[in-house]
Parts: C-alpha cells; structure tokens; sequence
C-alpha cells in the first residue's frame, strides 16, 4: 500500500481538523458531578442477575467486614485487577489494603475518578454488562499512553495477511433468531473495521477452516472463559490468530435497535454493538479507556453503540495501517448528520486531544 500523501489529502486533513476542533468548542460543556452519578444509580437498579448484589457496597469502608466484598475481590481479579498470587477461591469479606489498590487502578483504567472508594459511579460501573475479556492489556500498557486510550493485547498479534474468512457455528446458534439477520448484522459490524483498515472479511460456510469462528454458546463451554447468565459478561473474544468470538446465548439479543422486541425485555442487548466490539478484539485491540469508545469494555443493556471513534480507528491504523479507500472527507458531514449518529459523529466524541492523535495516525499511515 502505498503511504504517498497526496496534495488533495493534506487539505482534507487540515479541514478536518479545523472542522472538528470548532464544533468541539462550540459545543463544549461541563457536566456536573451529580449527573453521572444520578446516571450510575439508574444501572444499579437494573436487575443484573450476575453482579446486581454490588449495589450493597456502595460507601463501604477500608478496614469493614462486609458479605459480598469476596464476589467483588472475584470479578477483580477475573478481569485482571487483582494478582494471581491471591487465591481466589478464599477471598475474605474483608475490605482491606491490597482491593483499595484494586480500586484504584480499575477507575484509572474505566476512566473514572481515582478516589480507591465504592462510590456509587464506581459500583454502578462494575455492576453493568461488560465484555469478558480481561483488563490486563490496560494494566500493562497504561504508562505507555498519554493522550490515547487504546491498549493491544501483549506483544501486539495481528492478523499478516489482507482477507480473513469467517464462519458461524451450525451447532451453537440461537433457536429465537433468524440467521440471516444474525449474518446481517456482523457483515455491518465487519464492514465497519474494514472501511478503516485494509483487511476485508469473507463470510464462509466451512466453520472448521474460517479464520474467524462465530457461536453463541452457554455456561462453561470449555474454553477456560465460562459465561455467567443473564447481563454479566456479554461476549468475549481472543487475540489474532486465534479467531474465536463467543456470545452468551443466556443474553437477550435483539437486532436493528429492535428493543421493543422480545417483549420489550429491559436486559435487551443490541448484537451489533457487542458483534463490532468483540472484531475489535479479534483483530487485535485490547479496551479503551475511552468511555465513547467502542473498545470500552462495558456496555448498557437497551444500548446501541456501533460507531468507531477517533480512539478505535487509530488504534486500529497503528496496526494495520489506513484502508486506501478510507475517505477522510467523511468525518466533516453537516451537524445534521453528526446528530443521526453518523460515523463522523461518532468521531468527534474523542475529543480535541483524539483530533490531533488521528491527524497524527493518519499522516504516518496513508
């Protein structure tokens, strides 16, 4: 691929930059403490069947004997915040020294205040539906990043060649949902990937030699990651080449925003949002700690969030570099559009530091 900038390019990427950064100033605001609080409070009376109990916690104290703080030092530790070297099968209830540290990375990682504390936006966080991948990859690499909130998985794996194929299992599907929609939406998710990067994505109906292998499957179903139920760990995926993604079939899975759907469930979640998310992984990229971000490891139940941010295509074009077909006249649509949710729009929600990471990115990759 040639990284030959032409002269038309560099103006775009002026305008772009230009563009963004006057509708970020314009529309700047500050959002008070309270509100994302008040929202907190909301996702913890959601009845999550798997952490819902978190709620109990909250404002709990270092040094208290509380029941359920040995769940809590459990899911840290599941997903990377507390060391190996703990047992995890004798957790106490005690909230002690070693899970305010726990604390405290796992908000520097969400991007959260760092206080240490259960406050409420803190426990609200990890009683929501996330991705079954582990933070790991953030634990390790957040000194690297300054600006960007991207993280890779260790050693950086990527996929070496330009099409990858993918299959879905014919065994592990879900009886309430039509294929062809389920094949519908991850060709949307994959296209999103590929408009960024140039790799392209191949469905195929030979599941045994698919790069990538697709399946909804339940409980402990024997790949060391054993889904939860209802509203706990969504998906998860692994690192290239691998190629495995798995969804909880226990989940509530609807298609096109459909909410109202399946007897307007109020655990509903949107395939396509996780499906975008989980190719994340699958092609490399570990969480963001970039709430807008797709990376983001957890999402809302009733929540549609498919959009790439300035967060994910950079992170994404560091590894692959820049689809030559990507158009970055894309990214200065009208306001109109930014309202619908366009793809720009979901770009300019990185922020003025992410504008300046992807002129960067762009610039060293097309």
């Amino acid at each position: 691929m040639s990284h030959i900038l032409t002269h038309r390019n560099i103006i775009t990427l002026y305008v772009v930059f230009l563009t963004t950064f006057c509708f970020s100033f314009c529309s700047a605001r500050i959002t008070p403490e309270t509100s994302s609080t008040a929202n907190a409070t909301q996702t913890i009376n959601l009845n999550n069947a798997t952490w819902h109990n978190f709620a109990r916690l909250v404002d709990v104290q270092v040094g208290s004997h509380v029941s359920g703080v040995s769940e809590l030092k459990r899911y840290l530790h599941r997903f990377g915040y507390v060391t190996d070297d703990d047992d995890a099968t004798n957790f106490s209830d005690v909230f002690d020294g070693h899970l305010e540290s726990a604390i405290s990375l796992y908000q520097q990682n969400l991007g959260l205040p760092i206080t240490g504390r259960l406050d409420p936006t803190t426990v609200a966080l990890m009683s929501s539906p996330r991705c079954g991948v582990s933070d790991t990859h953030m634990i390790t690499t957040a000194a690297a990043h300054t600006t960007a909130r991207y993280t890779y998985f260790g050693g950086k794996p990527k996929w070496n060649r330009d099409t990858l194929t993918y299959a879905f299992s014919e065994t592990h599907k879900l009886d309430y949902m039509n294929s062809d929609d389920v094949k519908k939406v991850f060709r949307r998710a994959f296209g999103r990937w590929a408009s960024v990067i140039p790799v392209s994505f191949e469905e195929t109906d030979d599941y045994s030699t698919a790069d990538l292998k697709i399946g909804f499957f339940a409980g402990d179903h024997g790949d060391g990651q054993p889904f939860d139920g209802v509203l706990g760990t969504l998906a998860h995926a692994f690192a290239p080449e691998n190629g495995r993604l798995h969804l909880d079939a226990a989940e509530t899975w609807v298609v096109d925003d459909d909410f109202k759907g399946r007897g307007g469930s109020t655990v509903a979640v949107d395939l396509e949002s996780v499906a975008t998310h989980e190719i994340g992984h699958l092609l490399g990229l570990g969480h963001s700690s970039e709430e807008s971000a797709v990376m983001y490891p957890s999402v809302k139940p009733r929540t549609r969030k498919v959009d790439l941010t300035v967060d994910d295509v950079a992170g994404v074009l560091k590894l692959y570099g820049a689809n030559p077909r990507l158009r970055l006249d894309s990214l200065t649509q009208s306001e109109d559009s930014l309202r619908n949710g366009g793809v720009s729009g979901r770009f300019l929600s990185g922020g003025f530091t992410g504008y300046v990471l992807l002129l960067v990115v762009l610039i060293l990759f097309i």
